[in-house]
């Protein structure tokens, strides 16, 4: 069991994640990496690095004997999977233990019972551990299933028995569509998992998910770390997590967790694992759902309340170690809440974003596990979430407080994020309430959400960043100022003017930081004393009154980006100098009404259309996938296809050209 070099087969933030435990261990890391990875922070700060395979997944990070001939090339003497690709894979855990490793998790037959939906709730069941009532025979024929449904009774789930994530999973509301629900939860079941095989549950709805964190040796110990609720959801998949579980009945949190401790007592379990339920508040009722082999993405907010790495601990399992604790060592500390930071755009159908991020500003004082910095390159290969921010208070409402606080100090540029609704959801009355369930989200949001755009006093206070930026302030405009500045009227200092790039009309700046005035095209009109821009603070006194405002100046291709700390949150103002309006207009800006781009990197799925065709406005021309999602393309005006530049299966740039359209007006 002894080893001082593990190979972490994984990437991004866990990566690292794992790589500070090992250092913590005084043991060495090796570094499993893709093309698309290969300058990636993860592999710069391993001990050893090795490349795997190209950046599909399938060539690298699901390439068992890749890996395997990685630790065999580095001496690793044991392997970390992390969480996500090969973690739950019982193939890969046997193929590791054959190879001569030790596989930092737990036994393959427990990973294989486990992974098994079916198998794993008839371990529960035998462990006196509650389930929702439902079929999980082995008579998978149509006719059986609908029998079982028709007795079940609706509303109930089909869900695939190898599944995760939402994959494979069917509401039935009506027994007349059970058939075709059956029928396309089995052919995702086959296509994600390779499996077909569903069984029905009965569906609960506002239901919270409610999770248990055990940890467990070799030497037949298990113990609970307390509970999280993940009930914040999209499409099942987690978007805030917190520890402990809030406004949970103190009998039913206890039963949770001596279930949870039952449970991996009856498999044998060893290393981290997360026993997940179904809550139901108005029965006052829980339900086993499945069991996690691994370590999940949320163990930030457990380490946080208990003190506890959880990592480490992994690692001294493996080693052989026993627990060095008892049960009534575990103590509970506080509120913790982790936000998962995703590249993707809320506002437009949660859209993946991708490119380089030109800005890494995070903030300081709270845990912040990331796979990036300035510089990275967001890739359309691999899951959306970059990074984790976990804060800690003494309560829940303490961490809530503090995780908003945390967002508004968070500039990114080059790539949008999810924190400006992420930060939305916190600040909801019905989160602070906890009124939220698994299937929330259309409630909290029912006419879908929108970011805030800056008030005038933001955008000017934006302009202001920019203005300090080009123009220092006690800097004289005739050293500094450039053509594109002009003379204001008589009596009148110079003028400096700036374009919001959604805008006609330009903001004016006249004055010094003694006294700088913003006049909006509208006619509104701020001024600032002793207004300054010192590394990335704004400061200055409006009135008499002090103010000091994060703003960061970035600049893009053909503007500059302002991100501005306000009351609603960070903001991201896009403005041009005269200099740059004149060269947009010299180009004659961007966007050809009748070419349909690629909006990201990515590859061709389905290309639905022919030379020759009429499509109308909207029809979807081109389907890509990027970030393990579908995006469906549709066209830019109605016409006729003239050119197909991609074919299914191609990978394209973004922005590259897709489709040509011969416009219906020219038709």
């Amino acid at each position: 069991m002894s080893f001082t070099r593990v190979l972490i087969a994984n990437r991004g933030e866990i990566a690292r994640r794992i790589q500070r435990g090992c250092r913590k261990l005084g043991l060495e890391s090796v570094a499993v990496f893709s093309d698309a990875d290969r300058d990636a922070p993860f592999v710069a700060e391993a001990d050893h690095a090795v490349c795997i395979g190209g950046a599909a997944p399938s060539d690298s990070y699901l390439n068992v004997e890749a890996i395997l001939e990685a630790a065999r090339a580095t001496g690793a003497g044991a392997v970390h999977p992390g969480y996500g690709f090969l973690s739950e894979n019982a193939g890969f855990a046997a193929a590791v233990e054959a190879a001569g490793l030790v596989f930092i998790g737990p036994e393959p037959d427990a990973i294989a019972r486990m992974g098994s939906k079916i198998e794993a709730k008839a371990a529960a069941e035998a462990a006196g551990v509650p389930v929702l009532p439902g079929y999980r025979g082995e008579d998978q024929s149509d006719a059986r299933l609908l029998q079982e449904a028709e007795a079940l009774g609706t509303p109930f789930l089909v869900k695939a028995s190898a599944g995760g994530g939402g994959r494979g999973m069917r509401l039935v509301s009506d027994l007349g569509d059970a058939p075709e629900a059956i029928a396309s939860a089995r052919a995702e079941a086959q296509s994600a998992f390779g499996d077909p095989a569903v069984f029905l549950e009965r569906y609960a709805p506002r239901a919270r998910h409610v999770e248990v964190q055990v940890l467990g040796d070799t030497h037949g110990t298990v113990l609970h770390l307390g509970d999280r609720d993940c009930s914040l959801q999209r499409n099942h998949q987690k978007l805030i997590e917190e520890a402990p579980a809030a406004d949970l009945p103190e009998a039913v949190r206890d039963r949770m967790r001596a279930a949870a401790v039952r449970l991996a007592q009856a498999i044998g379990y060893r290393s981290a694992g997360t026993v997940e339920y179904l809550y139901d508040p108005g029965r006052g009722e829980y339900y086993f759902l499945e069991m996690n082999t691994r370590l999940q993405v949320e163990h930030p907010v457990t380490e946080a309340i208990t003190g506890i790495d959880l990592v480490e601990w992994q690692l001294r399992i493996a080693r052989g170690e026993p627990l060095a604790l008892t049960q009534g060592d575990v103590q509970f500390d506080g509120h913790a809440i982790e936000i998962r930071i995703a590249a993707e755009n809320p506002a437009e159908n949660f859209h993946p974003e991708t490119g380089e991020i030109t800005l890494w500003a995070p903030p300081a004082d709270v845990r912040l596990d990331t796979g990036v910095e300035c510089g990275s390159v967001v890739g359309h290969h691999y899951d959306s979430m970059i990074a984790k921010l976990i804060v800690h208070a003494p309560d829940r409402t303490g961490a809530i407080r503090r995780a908003i606080t945390a967002i508004d100090a968070f500039a990114v540029g080059g790539v949008g994020l999810n924190l400006a609704y992420q930060r939305a959801l916190l600040a909801h009355p019905d989160f602070a309430a906890f009124r939220h369930h698994t299937s929330y989200l259309p409630e909290m949001f029912p006419g879908g959400w929108t970011e805030s755009s800056a008030d005038h006093r933001d955008m000017a206070f934006a302009a202001m960043a920019l203005h300090l930026r080009l123009v220092p302030a006690g800097a004289s405009p005739w050293e500094s100022l450039g053509s594109w500045r002009l003379t204001a009227p008589a009596r009148q200092s110079g003028a400096a003017f700036y374009w919001d790039t959604t805008k006609d009309e330009p903001i004016r700046m006249y004055g010094s930081g003694s006294g700088l005035t913003a006049i909006q095209p509208d006619g509104q009109t701020i001024t600032v004393e002793s207004a300054a821009l010192t590394g990335c603070r704004l400061s200055g006194r409006i009135d008499g009154v002090p103010f000091s405002r994060i703003a960061y100046v970035v600049r893009a291709p053909s503007h500059w980006r302002v991100h501005l700390q306000t009351p609603a949150g960070m903001t991201a103002t896009d403005l041009r100098t005269l200099e740059d309006q004149h060269l947009q207009r010299a180009t004659g800006g961007s966007g050809v009404a009748d070419l349909l781009s690629a909006p990201m990197p990515g590859a061709v799925a389905e290309v639905r259309v022919a030379l020759g065709d009429r499509v109308k406005a909207g029809d979807t021309l081109v389907v890509l996938e990027a970030m393990k999602l579908l995006q469906s393309l549709p066209a830019p005006v109605a016409g006729v296809v003239t050119e197909i530049y991609c074919a299914p299966g191609d990978t394209v740039a973004g922005h590259a050209p897709l489709i040509k359209l011969d416009p219906e007006e020219n038709t």
